[in-house]
């Protein structure tokens, strides 16, 4: 028995009233307010907090939402951190990433530049041969015809292609310079570049 009454826990708390309340088990009047929980000696063991309203639960619940979520962000901030100086040991290395990026952009960019230049000369002898019905264009042959629409057609694409290719150069360029703040951040962390390295974000030109 007196070992029962040593391992006995009491509860107390202050009631609405002001009453100061004492029991071997949680206190029905004080269910909207904090508990101490004691050991049989007199020793705070625990608070026991309020019993939570629907309305507290599910704000409580929303809180816990918004908590893990933004415990999740930061563990994936960290983890693009440590890909990001894995992949980038150096000012040189991004530098050259950016270049074979860059330069494979102006590759294709060439390719259709030279296919534009094909369908212009293409051109010039359709217009060439299409002088013979200029007066009355209804008797040219349809095979003619098709011919200046297909060179049409294929022209415009040849020139959207281009175009989205320079917009391509433009976003290949964002992403590295800012790739590169955070790089330049990483680095004086780590001690692996100076913090005040320049960040100059590249022009984009025909040529680059």
């Amino acid at each position: 028995m007196c070992a029962d009454a040593a391992a006995q826990n009491i509860y107390t708390c202050v009631d609405g009233k002001g009453r100061k309340i004492t029991a071997d088990r949680p206190i029905a009047e004080c269910l909207d307010r904090p508990q101490q929980e004691l050991t049989s000696s007199g020793y705070v063991k625990r608070q026991v907090n309020p019993a939570l309203t629907g309305q507290e639960r599910v704000a409580q619940e929303e809180r816990d939402k918004l908590a893990a979520e933004e415990r999740a962000r930061v563990a994936e901030d960290k983890r693009r951190d440590r890909a990001l100086l894995l992949r980038y040991s150096s000012r040189t290395v991004h530098d050259q990433e950016r270049g074979t990026a860059l330069a494979q952009i102006d590759e294709v960019t060439k390719a259709a530049a030279t296919k534009a230049a094909e369908l212009t000369e293409q051109r010039k002898a359709m217009n060439s041969e299409f002088e013979f019905y200029v007066k009355d264009p209804g008797k040219a042959p349809f095979s003619l015809k098709r011919r200046l629409q297909e060179n049409d057609a294929s022209m415009l694409m040849q020139k959207k292609f281009i175009a989205d290719q320079e917009l391509e150069k433009k976003r290949v360029n964002l992403r590295f310079d800012q790739e590169l703040l955070k790089l330049n951040q990483l680095w004086a962390l780590t001690g692996g570049v100076p913090a005040n390295a320049a960040v100059m974000p590249a022009k984009v030109t025909a040529g680059n």
